[in-house]
């Protein structure tokens, strides 16, 4: 019915019912031929350039390997290993990665736009200009990675852990910020327009070139960080964040009358 790479003939029909009958027939093999094409993809070995899209692959252990290039869209990794593992350029559209491991990992320039990783690691990984747009990776781990210039805008990253990460020039535009930890990571020129940043924590921190244009800072953690040279930043938008007096605030932009959580 399909040759060896999955393809079709079809012999044309003379009459209109023929025909009709034809390509109901025709449309009938090329779904059975396209499923056993998907399967043998889905069954090959874990290389550069493999092409996993929509297969399920839960659970793997594939440290070290080199995956560049390869294409994970909508595919299930979720609890599998990817420990050093070389995914640059790597396609993980959609992907779902919950529990997944890929600590110190390569996935400089990946596209994981709109994937899915609740308490994913990516904990010393080499995310530079990797691509997180509208993804999902509450709780993660994403302490002491690199994360150069990557594109996080409208992601949802609460409660996960930033520590010593490399944010520079980062895109975090309108993204979901609740509660992260972000102590000791280096975010200048970061882009934090209009994004959630309720609670999180950025003691300490120095914050040169930050937008925080329209960003939502309740009950956010600014004691000692240096913001004297941020951008956007009002003092309606600090009259709901906590700080202290060793707070740094840029020229013209007045501290609350009373910052709060003074007394904790």
């Amino acid at each position: 019915m399909c040759d060896h790479e999955g393809s079709l003939a079809v012999h044309a029909a003379g009459t209109l019912p023929t025909r009709v009958a034809g390509w109901c027939s025709a449309a009938a093999v090329l779904f059975f031929c396209m499923g056993e094409s998907a399967q043998a993809r889905c069954g090959d070995p874990p290389k550069a350039g493999v092409n996993w899209v929509d297969c399920s692959k839960a659970m793997l252990v594939l440290d070290g390997r080199d995956l560049t290039g390869g294409d994970f869209s909508h595919a299930r990794l979720s609890s599998s290993t990817l420990t050093g593992a070389r995914l640059n350029n790597a396609k993980l559209v959609a992907t779902e990665l919950s529990l997944a491991k890929l600590d110190g990992a390569d996935l400089s320039g990946a596209n994981l736009e709109k994937a899915a990783g609740l308490k994913a690691s990516f904990q010393g990984a080499n995310m530079t200009g990797a691509r997180l747009i509208s993804a999902e990776f509450s709780r993660a781990n994403f302490a002491q990675a690199v994360m150069t210039g990557a594109n996080l805008a409208k992601s949802d990253v609460m409660r996960s852990n930033f520590s010593g990460t490399e944010l520079t020039g980062a895109d975090l535009s309108k993204a979901e910020l609740a509660r992260v930890v972000l102590a000791g990571a280096k975010m200048a020129n970061a882009n934090l327009s209009y994004s959630n940043l309720a609670r999180a924590d950025l003691r300490d921190l120095k914050l040169e070139g930050v937008d925080f244009t329209g960003a939502y800072l309740f009950l956010t953690n600014l004691g000692g960080a240096d913001l004297s040279r941020t951008k956007g930043l009002t003092t309606d938008q600090l009259r709901l964040a906590c700080g202290t007096n060793e707070t740094k605030l840029p020229p013209g932009v007045a501290s609350p009358e009373r910052w709060r959580c003074e007394e904790d």
